[in-house]
């Protein structure tokens, strides 16, 4: 049985939107994320109980990520994940996926100065990642 969609006319608190669409895993983080600055529309920095209505896109800071996501419905309470879609598109470009494989790429390579020679475990993890390229 499906949840009640609504395409039209409703609005919703944004927090509670991203709840309901899995990008935030309690309403707190997302109304957090709201105060923090890292959510936005049309380039503005929204609070929580900003109504959010279909068609607006919405831009969230996840961690290295930028996502773009278009809002296409408002469900009754939160949806399964195959059900998302349903409710928001996702418009992220793929440069924002390949700058979190680039940093995880920085992050094993680097080593501080004076760590001196790398481990077994270092040297196992830079052979994986010549192998994934």
């Amino acid at each position: 049985m499906l949840a009640a969609v609504s395409f039209e006319g409703n609005s919703m608190r944004i927090d509670k939107w991203l709840w309901c669409v899995r990008r935030c895993k309690t309403r707190a983080t997302a109304t957090a994320a709201c105060r923090a600055g890292s959510v936005m529309i049309d380039g503005q920095s929204i609070k929580p109980a900003r109504e959010v209505q279909v068609g607006e896109i919405i831009t969230l800071q996840e961690g290295l990520i930028i996502r773009t996501l278009r809002v296409i419905g408002h469900p009754a309470s939160r949806v399964a994940a195959k059900l998302v879609p349903t409710y928001c598109a996702d418009l992220t470009p793929p440069e924002e996926f390949a700058k979190v494989q680039t940093q995880r790429v920085q992050q094993v390579l680097a080593r501080e100065k004076g760590a001196g020679r790398p481990t077994k475990r270092d040297r196992r993890k830079l052979d994986q990642l010549r192998d994934r390229t």
